[in-house]
């Protein structure tokens, strides 16, 4: 019966930014677990090659930043395919510079890309589970939803909010049998922290930072997935469980 609990056969999960990196390391481990997974991102090419890396995998092609577009394609494939009874919203950006130099037109995108996208896809994906009463929402946050380093202050600013909007979503939509929640992971190797990864002094810092002493792989963000995706935390809301090695509790 414990085993059963973290069953997601018969689960639709649809992971935003999935093409590479955590989204599709977590599509791989829904899958692992049962789900019917539907693949989404803006680059056809890269959502094809990932789809065929996957096999039996749905695809949805849009751009999380145009409101418009995300509510057209999930009312379109709600109508024709059926329902998404779990949302993983992961599509992310990084952009590197000190504060006071930093593109005005960068920040409106992390803002765009990072946070209003999981106000776009969650409010279109929401409105037809709470029509079922019934969802799984997990937001990908990051120890930098608590703290900061120089150089991506957006980035961080941004990060804050996915908590906060995470928190917001739960009260609002709990009561309607949805549970809303986020995971913060740490460093990952990942594309998004390549430049970090090849540079050997980050590295250094950050194993000794870190209580784990590493940076993370990927396949250990599977399990929290799967846990918030799964009965197994039908009474779990609001929450923002961070996957870092520990760096957030450690000076």
């Amino acid at each position: 019966m414990s085993t059963s609990l973290f069953d997601l056969t018969g689960r639709r999960a649809l992971i935003t930014g999935s093409s590479q990196g955590i989204g599709f390391s977590l599509a791989q481990g829904l899958q692992a677990a049962g789900a019917d997974i539907v693949l989404s991102g803006r680059d056809p090419e890269k959502l094809s090659i990932a789809a065929e890396k996957l096999g039996g995998v749905k695809t949805l092609l849009f751009d999380v930043t145009d409101h418009a577009g995300v509510k057209a394609a999930i009312d379109r494939f709600e109508a024709e395919t059926g329902p998404i009874d779990i949302l993983v919203n992961n599509a992310g950006m990084q952009h590197r510079a000190p504060l006071e130099d930093f593109p005005p037109e960068m920040f409106q995108k992390v803002l765009q890309t990072n946070l209003t996208s999981i106000f776009n896809v969650g409010q279109a994906v929401a409105k037809h589970m709470l029509g079922r009463k019934s969802g799984k929402i997990i937001n990908i946050a990051s120890v930098q939803t608590v703290l900061a380093r120089p150089n991506i202050s957006p980035y961080t600013a941004t990060k804050g909010a996915v908590g906060n909007l995470t928190k917001g979503m739960a009260t609002e939509w709990a009561r309607h049998g949805l549970q809303c929640n986020a995971i913060a992971p740490g460093y990952f190797d990942t594309p998004l922290n390549a430049a970090l990864v090849k540079d050997a002094d980050f590295s250094q810092w950050l194993e000794k930072r870190t209580p784990a002493g590493r940076w993370g792989q990927l396949d250990e963000l599977t399990g929290a997935c799967i846990f918030l995706a799964s009965q197994a935390s039908s009474f779990v809301n609001g929450h923002v469980l961070y996957v870092d090695g520990g760096i957030t509790v450690s000076l």
